[in-house]
């Protein structure tokens, strides 16, 4: 019977301790009203797809609403603008990418923002690689065809993007230049306008986000030539990798929840632990394996590491290009 009160008593101190710890966890009078979570990009795209994932969950464990909102422009520059201009009270959240956290400000000479501060990083959602993808009439049916159809033809072939000097426009100069080819450049305000210009036979070919055309080259809608991976996906093992015919040629991103920069630590830290609650998910993790990304359950601090390091790293690419920011 001692034995028994004494467990007892130690589980009822360890339950008001960690009722006590997630009490200090969660702000006082937070959230109370519904959160907006902008989406610096069109339906379809990567940020979209994963922030409609999470954003039901997350809402039913804050008790509120999470609306996502999606502003899509100019490789994310009008979005991510939004974002830094919102209130830092934790109402407006968004979905940040290296593409438009990284490369954009890497590219252009002058950006609304400064991602390194006017941003606070909240929690890594996932990362991914990217699908290279053709119209299902294309005269090319594997990358090599389509490599040596665009030697052949200088300038051709028609490559669509999400904007001149965005993240997948340089993925496919890089590809280009690797491979030895030219291409004929034509950017879009949004992926969701590239794939609809595709469906409509108007441009031959893009580099997007496995996440988002997965579905479409399920459907027959598109052709999947290659993923920008090492390895071969085991779920579609007989899609190739572009590395087997570009040799060293891969590419993908990542994906996080930002919210403007001067939001309290502690708002930041109790949306990171809910965040990452939500990621750890058994129905979240089995769609986001279908979806081919790897899982994150980071902190904000590693979250700025990675943002850091990938400055460094693109800086280099784009120096190799010879590129001048425009």
């Amino acid at each position: 019977m001692k034995t028994y009160k004494i467990l007892g008593t130690l589980c009822s101190a360890w339950v008001l301790a960690f009722t006590a710890t997630q009490a200090q966890a969660q702000p006082a009078g937070y959230p109370n009203k519904p959160i907006r979570l902008i989406v610096p990009a069109g339906s379809g795209d990567s940020c979209d797809i994963l922030s409609r994932l999470i954003a039901p969950k997350l809402g039913e464990r804050l008790g509120q609403n999470i609306v996502v909102d999606n502003k899509p422009g100019s490789g994310g520059q009008l979005g991510l603008t939004l974002i830094k201009q919102a209130p830092a009270d934790g109402y407006t959240l968004g979905c940040g990418q290296g593409g438009n956290m990284v490369v954009v400000p890497l590219a252009y000479a002058k950006v609304a923002y400064d991602s390194r501060k006017d941003f606070a990083p909240v929690s890594m959602m996932a990362s991914n690689f990217l699908a290279l993808m053709v119209r299902p009439d294309a005269p090319f049916k594997t990358t090599q065809e389509l490599i040596a159809f665009a030697k052949a033809n200088p300038g051709k072939v028609t490559f669509g993007t999400n904007g001149e000097g965005a993240f997948l426009h340089f993925a496919t100069e890089q590809l280009s230049q690797m491979a030895g080819y030219e291409y004929l450049h034509v950017p879009y305000k949004s992926m969701s306008d590239v794939f609809t210009q595709m469906l409509g036979n108007q441009i031959d070919a893009t580099l997007a986000s496995y996440i988002s055309v997965q579905p479409m080259a399920a459907s027959g809608k598109m052709r999947m030539l290659g993923i920008a991976r090492s390895q071969r996906l085991p779920d579609v093992n007989d899609v190739p990798t572009l590395n087997e015919t570009v040799s060293g040629f891969t590419s993908g991103g990542w994906f996080g929840v930002i919210a403007p920069a001067g939001t309290s630590k502690e708002i930041v830290a109790f949306l990171n632990r809910e965040v990452n609650w939500v990621l750890r998910q058994h129905d979240v993790q089995l769609r986001m394996k279908q979806l081919g990304l790897d899982i994150h359950n980071d902190t904000p601090e590693l979250f700025t590491q990675m943002l850091e390091r990938d400055f460094v790293e693109w800086g280099k690419v784009l120096k190799k290009m010879n590129f001048k920011p425009m």
